[in-house]
């Protein structure tokens, strides 16, 4: 209800981490890292539905779930760039730091 409100990701799966298996998690910071706000919300609202995975598990491509507005030579760019270091720094984070088991998931506040 804040325009003021941040949101972020951090992916801490529970399997290895694949370039395969990663394909909507990179999506997700790719899109942050290069989108605005309302094509952002749009884009990550259709990655969210469980056909998508279910697609993207049998090899489509992302850019077929990109939005209209997107900046997609940017994202392309970005995702296909995008290593599994920034993944695997997540789960460790996660893992050592916020103490989650993997695949745990939490939500963490930190606001006035």
């Amino acid at each position: 209800t804040s325009s003021h409100t941040r949101v972020g990701i951090l992916n801490n799966p529970s399997s290895k981490i694949r370039e395969d298996n990663t394909a909507i998690a990179r999506g997700i910071l790719a899109a942050f890292l290069t989108q605005n706000n309302s094509n952002l919300k749009s884009f990550l609202s259709k990655l969210s539905k469980e056909e998508t995975a279910k697609s993207l598990a049998a090899e489509t491509k992302i850019t077929k779930f990109l939005v209209q507005g997107m900046d997609d030579n940017t994202f392309e760019k970005k995702y296909n760039t995008l290593g599994l270091d920034i993944i695997k720094s997540h789960q460790m984070f996660c893992q050592e730091v916020l103490k989650l088991l993997p695949g745990q998931m939490a939500v963490i506040s930190n606001g006035r």
